[in-house]
């Protein structure tokens, strides 16, 4: 997932994101890390914050483009 390198560009801590979020750092953490997997509900949450596709998220496509 993309979430730390959307999070660095933005010179977000992982602290601010969990808590605009509503997580915990330490969920953050373990998304970045690959530890843990966010479920669908968050992957949404992420998405909206970042303003990017779930696709581009996922490393699915390299095209960060959100459309409605």
């Amino acid at each position: 997932m993309r979430l730390e390198y959307l999070r660095k560009k933005r010179n977000i801590t992982q602290l601010k994101l969990a808590l605009d979020l509503h997580v915990n750092q330490n969920t953050i953490s373990r998304y970045e890390t690959g530890a843990r997997e966010a479920d669908y509900a968050t992957l949404i949450r992420i998405a909206d914050y970042f303003n990017v596709s779930i696709d581009y998220l996922l490393e699915r496509t390299d095209d960060p483009s959100f459309r409605k």
